[in-house]
């Protein structure tokens, strides 16, 4: 339901949506927390003062940013990136953080509708916007202003974790480079030397479904 720019749409009254705010949004008083970057020689980039809490269970770097929902005003275009990495991981719905839905027919996901990028879309697709329930499915698609401008419904099957989305920097001697943004799969080399936004799953065995049906459901239940 949203991505790290800070840019409002115009004629969005954006405190109406307040207490619609989805779990994964990022609050004014959750500011990022000074973190020095350093290099280890031949094992890519760590922080300088890194405690365990920095690393996920696959031994990557990610972004530090407090954790304190509610507190200043929501910022809607912009991701709580533990969060998120939260719901992703547990396959929890982003707006809530209860579970997602889970039919025989799979997970559900709302996603923006790209199917006119390649056929069997979303076959293969690699995600970082973790899957809804069916109540919320039905708000965010009424409520989200980049859902609002054409979002489809999905049910998969099979939604492996693959890698992360974060900064990718190369070796500068003592301070790192940072390059530009970039998707990684667990067994890429470069993964030591990328500082995490995002978990990203990659999307098998999926079927789109009418999202009238999904909204229809909800209303239904």
């Amino acid at each position: 339901m949203s991505n790290r720019s800070t840019v409002r749409e115009p004629n969005i009254n954006y405190r109406a949506l307040i207490p619609y705010t989805p779990y994964v949004t990022t609050w004014s008083e959750e500011r990022d927390q000074p973190a020095q970057l350093v290099e280890r020689p031949g094992r890519g980039i760590a922080y300088l003062d890194e405690s365990m809490s920095d690393r996920d269970s696959h031994g990557v770097l990610w972004f530090r940013t407090p954790s304190r929902p509610g507190h200043g005003e929501p910022m809607f275009a912009k991701v709580h990136p533990l969060r998120r990495r939260r719901c992703m991981r547990r396959l929890l719905c982003n707006v809530c953080a209860g579970p997602a839905d889970q039919t025989d027919d799979g997970i559900l996901w709302l996603l923006k509708d790209h199917r006119d990028d390649w056929p069997g879309w979303p076959e293969n697709m690699a995600v970082t916007e973790p899957p809804i329930c069916v109540p919320c499915a039905r708000l965010a698609s009424r409520l989200c202003p980049a859902l609002r401008k054409g979002a489809v419904a999905i049910r998969v099957r099979q939604a492996p974790v693959a890698g992360v989305r974060g900064m990718l920097y190369r070796s500068g001697g003592l301070i790192p480079v940072p390059l530009d943004e970039a998707t990684i799969a667990y067994d890429d080399p470069r993964i030591r030397w990328v500082r995490a936004m995002n978990l990203v799953r990659e999307l098998h065995v999926g079927t789109v479904v009418p999202l009238e049906d999904v909204c229809r459901s909800s209303t239904a239940s």
